[in-house]
Protein backbone atom coordinates (compact mmCIF):
# COMPACT_ATOMS: atom_id res chain seq x y z
CA UNK A 1 0.00 0.00 0.00
CA UNK A 2 1.42 3.43 -0.93
CA UNK A 3 2.59 5.44 2.07
CA UNK A 4 -0.05 8.16 1.72
CA UNK A 5 -2.82 5.55 1.65
CA UNK A 6 -1.90 4.12 5.05
CA UNK A 7 -4.90 5.18 7.12
CA UNK A 8 -3.14 4.95 10.48
CA UNK A 9 -0.34 7.16 9.21
CA UNK A 10 -2.83 9.58 7.68
CA UNK A 11 -4.68 9.88 11.00
CA UNK A 12 -1.43 10.41 12.88
CA UNK A 13 -0.37 13.17 10.50
CA UNK A 14 -3.84 14.75 10.52
CA UNK A 15 -4.13 15.01 14.29
CA UNK A 16 -0.48 15.85 14.95
CA UNK A 17 -0.65 18.65 12.38
CA UNK A 18 -3.86 19.96 13.92
CA UNK A 19 -2.44 19.89 17.44
CA UNK A 20 0.86 21.53 16.44
CA UNK A 21 -0.87 24.25 14.42
CA UNK A 22 -3.21 24.89 17.32
CA UNK A 23 -0.35 25.18 19.79
CA UNK A 24 2.42 26.82 17.77
CA UNK A 25 0.98 28.85 14.88
CA UNK A 26 -0.93 32.05 15.74
CA UNK A 27 -4.11 32.78 13.83
CA UNK A 28 -2.79 36.04 12.38
CA UNK A 29 -0.43 34.04 10.16
CA UNK A 30 -3.45 32.44 8.49
CA UNK A 31 -5.37 35.72 8.26
CA UNK A 32 -2.45 37.20 6.35
CA UNK A 33 -2.74 34.42 3.77
CA UNK A 34 -6.47 34.84 3.14
CA UNK A 35 -6.35 37.47 0.39
CA UNK A 36 -3.63 35.59 -1.44
CA UNK A 37 -5.52 32.31 -1.26
CA UNK A 38 -8.75 33.89 -2.46
CA UNK A 39 -6.87 35.51 -5.36
CA UNK A 40 -6.06 31.99 -6.63
CA UNK A 41 -9.65 31.72 -7.87
CA UNK A 42 -8.54 33.01 -11.28
CA UNK A 43 -6.06 30.12 -11.55
CA UNK A 44 -8.89 27.57 -11.67
CA UNK A 45 -12.01 27.02 -13.73
CA UNK A 46 -13.77 29.89 -11.98
CA UNK A 47 -17.27 29.02 -13.16
CA UNK A 48 -16.96 25.40 -12.05
CA UNK A 49 -15.46 26.36 -8.69
CA UNK A 50 -18.11 28.98 -7.91
CA UNK A 51 -20.79 26.48 -8.93
CA UNK A 52 -19.56 24.19 -6.18
CA UNK A 53 -19.52 27.07 -3.68
CA UNK A 54 -23.15 27.82 -4.56
CA UNK A 55 -24.04 24.13 -4.19
CA UNK A 56 -22.62 23.87 -0.68
CA UNK A 57 -23.95 27.24 0.47
CA UNK A 58 -27.33 27.81 -1.15
CA UNK A 59 -28.28 30.84 0.90
CA UNK A 60 -29.27 33.76 -1.34
CA UNK A 61 -30.32 36.53 1.05
CA UNK A 62 -28.91 38.27 4.11
CA UNK A 63 -29.81 36.90 7.52
CA UNK A 64 -29.09 37.56 11.18
CA UNK A 65 -26.29 35.88 13.06
CA UNK A 66 -27.87 32.78 14.64
CA UNK A 67 -28.37 33.04 18.40
CA UNK A 68 -26.36 29.84 18.84
CA UNK A 69 -23.38 31.20 16.89
CA UNK A 70 -19.99 31.13 18.63
CA UNK A 71 -16.56 32.52 18.03
CA UNK A 72 -13.96 29.92 17.09
CA UNK A 73 -12.25 30.35 20.48
CA UNK A 74 -15.54 29.50 22.22
CA UNK A 75 -15.86 26.04 20.70
CA UNK A 76 -15.43 23.25 23.22
CA UNK A 77 -11.83 22.26 23.84
CA UNK A 78 -12.87 18.97 25.42
CA UNK A 79 -13.34 17.15 22.13
CA UNK A 80 -10.69 17.96 19.55
CA UNK A 81 -12.33 15.77 16.90
CA UNK A 82 -11.54 15.60 13.21
CA UNK A 83 -14.56 17.87 12.71
CA UNK A 84 -12.99 20.51 14.93
CA UNK A 85 -9.62 20.48 13.15
CA UNK A 86 -11.19 20.58 9.67
CA UNK A 87 -13.40 23.46 10.77
CA UNK A 88 -10.61 25.36 12.51
CA UNK A 89 -8.27 25.17 9.51
CA UNK A 90 -10.77 27.28 7.58
CA UNK A 91 -12.14 29.59 10.28
CA UNK A 92 -8.77 30.80 11.54
CA UNK A 93 -8.28 32.62 8.22
CA UNK A 94 -11.00 35.08 9.30
CA UNK A 95 -11.19 37.72 12.07
CA UNK A 96 -11.37 36.33 15.58
CA UNK A 97 -14.58 38.29 16.18
CA UNK A 98 -16.70 36.41 13.62
CA UNK A 99 -19.31 33.98 14.88
CA UNK A 100 -20.58 30.82 13.24
CA UNK A 101 -23.16 28.14 13.99
CA UNK A 102 -22.24 24.54 13.30
CA UNK A 103 -23.29 21.00 14.14
CA UNK A 104 -20.61 18.33 14.12
CA UNK A 105 -21.37 14.64 13.67
CA UNK A 106 -23.94 12.78 11.58
CA UNK A 107 -26.71 15.20 10.62
CA UNK A 108 -29.97 13.88 9.15
CA UNK A 109 -32.22 16.93 9.49
CA UNK A 110 -32.25 20.56 8.36
CA UNK A 111 -31.77 23.26 10.97
CA UNK A 112 -34.18 26.16 11.44
CA UNK A 113 -31.21 28.56 11.20
CA UNK A 114 -28.11 28.65 8.94
CA UNK A 115 -25.28 26.48 10.20
CA UNK A 116 -22.34 24.47 8.93
CA UNK A 117 -22.76 20.69 8.73
CA UNK A 118 -21.06 17.68 7.21
CA UNK A 119 -24.27 16.25 5.73
CA UNK A 120 -27.81 17.24 4.88
CA UNK A 121 -30.91 15.56 3.40
CA UNK A 122 -31.17 15.82 -0.38
CA UNK A 123 -34.19 18.07 -0.85
CA UNK A 124 -35.22 21.43 -2.22
CA UNK A 125 -35.54 22.98 1.26
CA UNK A 126 -32.13 22.62 2.85
CA UNK A 127 -30.63 26.11 2.47
CA UNK A 128 -29.99 26.33 6.22
CA UNK A 129 -27.61 23.36 5.99
CA UNK A 130 -24.30 24.69 4.67
CA UNK A 131 -21.87 21.93 3.81
CA UNK A 132 -18.18 21.94 4.66
CA UNK A 133 -15.59 19.20 4.19
CA UNK A 134 -15.73 17.85 7.74
CA UNK A 135 -14.36 14.55 9.08
CA UNK A 136 -12.32 14.48 5.89
CA UNK A 137 -9.79 12.01 7.27
CA UNK A 138 -12.48 9.32 7.25
CA UNK A 139 -14.56 10.24 4.23
CA UNK A 140 -11.88 11.21 1.69
CA UNK A 141 -9.45 8.35 1.93
CA UNK A 142 -7.16 7.96 -1.12
CA UNK A 143 -6.85 4.49 -2.62
CA UNK A 144 -5.20 2.93 -5.65
CA UNK A 145 -6.87 0.03 -7.43
CA UNK A 146 -4.49 -1.83 -9.73
CA UNK A 147 -6.83 -4.71 -10.59
CA UNK A 148 -8.54 -4.24 -13.99
CA UNK A 149 -12.29 -4.67 -13.88
CA UNK A 150 -12.32 -7.79 -16.04
CA UNK A 151 -9.82 -9.55 -13.79
CA UNK A 152 -11.97 -9.18 -10.68
CA UNK A 153 -14.32 -11.76 -9.16
CA UNK A 154 -17.81 -11.98 -10.68
CA UNK A 155 -19.49 -10.93 -7.45
CA UNK A 156 -20.83 -8.06 -5.38
CA UNK A 157 -19.36 -7.37 -1.93
CA UNK A 158 -20.31 -5.37 1.15
CA UNK A 159 -19.00 -5.30 4.71
CA UNK A 160 -20.10 -3.05 7.53
CA UNK A 161 -22.26 -2.51 10.56
CA UNK A 162 -25.91 -3.49 10.34
CA UNK A 163 -28.03 -1.51 12.76
CA UNK A 164 -30.60 0.45 10.78
CA UNK A 165 -33.63 -1.22 9.20
CA UNK A 166 -32.69 -0.37 5.61
CA UNK A 167 -29.45 -2.34 5.98
CA UNK A 168 -31.26 -5.24 7.61
CA UNK A 169 -33.65 -5.26 4.64
CA UNK A 170 -30.76 -5.82 2.22
CA UNK A 171 -29.52 -8.80 4.22
CA UNK A 172 -32.98 -10.34 4.57
CA UNK A 173 -33.52 -10.19 0.83
CA UNK A 174 -30.07 -10.93 -0.60
CA UNK A 175 -27.77 -12.56 1.97
CA UNK A 176 -28.06 -15.86 0.08
CA UNK A 177 -28.45 -14.39 -3.41
CA UNK A 178 -25.93 -15.84 -5.92
CA UNK A 179 -22.92 -13.61 -6.65
CA UNK A 180 -23.51 -11.63 -3.42
CA UNK A 181 -20.94 -11.61 -0.60
CA UNK A 182 -22.64 -9.63 2.17
CA UNK A 183 -21.31 -9.63 5.70
CA UNK A 184 -22.11 -7.90 8.98
CA UNK A 185 -19.08 -6.94 11.10
CA UNK A 186 -20.85 -5.84 14.30
CA UNK A 187 -22.45 -8.03 16.95
CA UNK A 188 -25.61 -6.91 18.72
CA UNK A 189 -27.03 -8.37 21.95
CA UNK A 190 -30.31 -9.16 20.19
CA UNK A 191 -28.79 -10.69 17.05
CA UNK A 192 -31.36 -13.08 15.62
CA UNK A 193 -29.40 -13.95 12.48
CA UNK A 194 -25.86 -14.80 13.59
CA UNK A 195 -25.09 -16.23 10.14
CA UNK A 196 -24.95 -12.65 8.84
CA UNK A 197 -21.69 -12.11 10.69
CA UNK A 198 -18.61 -12.47 8.50
CA UNK A 199 -14.94 -11.54 8.94
CA UNK A 200 -13.84 -7.99 8.25
CA UNK A 201 -12.58 -7.35 4.72
CA UNK A 202 -10.04 -4.63 4.00
CA UNK A 203 -10.59 -2.21 1.14
CA UNK A 204 -7.94 -4.09 -0.84
CA UNK A 205 -9.86 -7.35 -0.33
CA UNK A 206 -13.16 -5.76 -1.38
CA UNK A 207 -11.50 -4.38 -4.51
CA UNK A 208 -11.08 -7.96 -5.74
CA UNK A 209 -14.80 -7.95 -6.62
CA UNK A 210 -16.32 -6.47 -9.78
CA UNK A 211 -19.23 -4.90 -7.90
CA UNK A 212 -19.28 -3.05 -4.57
CA UNK A 213 -22.50 -2.21 -2.79
CA UNK A 214 -22.76 1.21 -1.17
CA UNK A 215 -25.40 1.52 1.54
CA UNK A 216 -26.06 4.72 3.46
CA UNK A 217 -25.65 4.42 7.23
CA UNK A 218 -26.74 7.18 9.62
CA UNK A 219 -26.50 9.47 6.57
CA UNK A 220 -24.02 9.20 3.66
CA UNK A 221 -22.17 6.00 2.77
CA UNK A 222 -18.51 6.19 3.79
CA UNK A 223 -17.33 3.72 1.15
CA UNK A 224 -18.75 5.71 -1.77
CA UNK A 225 -15.68 7.95 -2.05
CA UNK A 226 -13.18 5.12 -2.29
CA UNK A 227 -15.40 3.16 -4.68
CA UNK A 228 -15.25 6.25 -6.94
CA UNK A 229 -11.46 5.83 -7.12
CA UNK A 230 -11.62 2.11 -7.91
CA UNK A 231 -11.99 -0.14 -10.92
CA UNK A 232 -15.12 -1.72 -9.45
CA UNK A 233 -18.70 -0.82 -10.30
CA UNK A 234 -20.79 0.93 -7.64
CA UNK A 235 -24.31 -0.39 -6.89
CA UNK A 236 -26.59 1.69 -4.67
CA UNK A 237 -30.06 3.12 -4.24
CA UNK A 238 -30.61 6.79 -5.03
CA UNK A 239 -28.84 8.76 -2.26
CA UNK A 240 -31.02 10.33 0.44
CA UNK A 241 -28.25 12.43 2.00
CA UNK A 242 -25.32 14.42 0.64
CA UNK A 243 -21.98 15.78 1.80
CA UNK A 244 -18.96 17.58 0.31
CA UNK A 245 -19.01 14.75 -2.27
CA UNK A 246 -22.24 16.23 -3.69
CA UNK A 247 -24.07 12.90 -3.78
CA UNK A 248 -27.15 14.71 -5.04
CA UNK A 249 -25.45 15.32 -8.41
CA UNK A 250 -24.65 11.65 -9.10
CA UNK A 251 -26.54 10.09 -12.00
CA UNK A 252 -27.73 6.55 -12.53
CA UNK A 253 -25.98 4.82 -15.42
CA UNK A 254 -23.27 7.47 -15.55
CA UNK A 255 -21.63 7.25 -12.13
CA UNK A 256 -23.28 4.23 -10.53
CA UNK A 257 -25.92 1.53 -11.01
CA UNK A 258 -29.12 2.57 -9.28
CA UNK A 259 -31.11 -0.03 -7.35
CA UNK A 260 -34.71 0.14 -6.22
CA UNK A 261 -35.16 1.12 -2.57
CA UNK A 262 -36.35 -2.44 -1.81
CA UNK A 263 -33.32 -3.93 -3.68
CA UNK A 264 -35.70 -6.20 -5.61
CA UNK A 265 -33.82 -5.60 -8.88
CA UNK A 266 -30.33 -6.41 -7.57
CA UNK A 267 -30.04 -9.89 -9.19
CA UNK A 268 -31.27 -8.52 -12.52
CA UNK A 269 -28.73 -5.67 -12.47
CA UNK A 270 -25.92 -8.07 -11.55
CA UNK A 271 -26.75 -10.34 -14.46
CA UNK A 272 -26.94 -7.39 -16.85
CA UNK A 273 -23.55 -5.91 -16.02
CA UNK A 274 -21.86 -9.30 -15.90
CA UNK A 275 -23.04 -9.67 -19.51
CA UNK A 276 -22.11 -6.08 -20.53
CA UNK A 277 -18.57 -5.36 -19.30
CA UNK A 278 -18.09 -2.45 -21.73
CA UNK A 279 -20.97 -0.56 -20.14
CA UNK A 280 -19.66 -1.33 -16.66
CA UNK A 281 -16.21 0.01 -17.53
CA UNK A 282 -17.69 3.19 -18.99
CA UNK A 283 -19.59 3.91 -15.76
CA UNK A 284 -16.46 3.22 -13.71
CA UNK A 285 -14.41 5.62 -15.86
CA UNK A 286 -17.06 8.33 -15.49
CA UNK A 287 -17.10 7.90 -11.70
CA UNK A 288 -13.31 8.11 -11.60
CA UNK A 289 -13.45 11.41 -13.51
CA UNK A 290 -16.12 12.69 -11.14
CA UNK A 291 -13.82 12.04 -8.17
CA UNK A 292 -10.94 13.90 -9.82
CA UNK A 293 -12.50 17.26 -8.92
CA UNK A 294 -11.79 16.56 -5.22
CA UNK A 295 -8.09 15.68 -5.57
CA UNK A 296 -6.45 19.13 -5.43
CA UNK A 297 -5.96 20.13 -1.75
CA UNK A 298 -5.38 23.82 -2.56
CA UNK A 299 -8.57 24.02 -4.62
CA UNK A 300 -10.56 22.20 -1.96
CA UNK A 301 -9.33 24.65 0.67
CA UNK A 302 -10.17 27.61 -1.57
CA UNK A 303 -13.74 26.36 -2.05
CA UNK A 304 -14.08 25.88 1.71
CA UNK A 305 -12.83 29.42 2.37
CA UNK A 306 -15.31 30.82 -0.15
CA UNK A 307 -18.19 28.86 1.42
CA UNK A 308 -17.30 30.27 4.85
CA UNK A 309 -16.81 33.79 3.49
CA UNK A 310 -20.26 33.68 1.85
CA UNK A 311 -21.77 32.69 5.21
CA UNK A 312 -19.99 35.53 7.01
CA UNK A 313 -21.10 38.01 4.33
CA UNK A 314 -24.73 36.90 4.40
CA UNK A 315 -24.75 37.26 8.24
CA UNK A 316 -23.35 40.79 7.91
CA UNK A 317 -19.97 40.01 9.45
CA UNK A 318 -17.94 40.68 6.27
CA UNK A 319 -18.56 42.86 3.22
CA UNK A 320 -20.53 41.05 0.52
Amino acid sequence: MPLLENQRLRKFLFYSTGILQHALLPDHLFRRQLDHKLSQLSHHDEQDLLKRVAYYNKYQTSTCIPAKALRLAELSIKKKSSYYYDFRRLLRHFPTSVKTAQQFGDVRTVSDFPRFVKTRPISSQHENSIILKLNSIRHFRPITDQIPYRQKKDSLVWRGMVKRDHRRAVFKKHFNTPFCDLGKTNTLPDDDVPDWNKPYLSIAQQLQHKFILSIEGNEVATNLKWIAQSQSLCFMTRPKFESWFMEGTLRDGEHYVELQDDYFDLPEKLDYYLAHPDEAEAIIANFNRYYDQFRDPAKEELIGLLVVRKYLAMTGQLPS
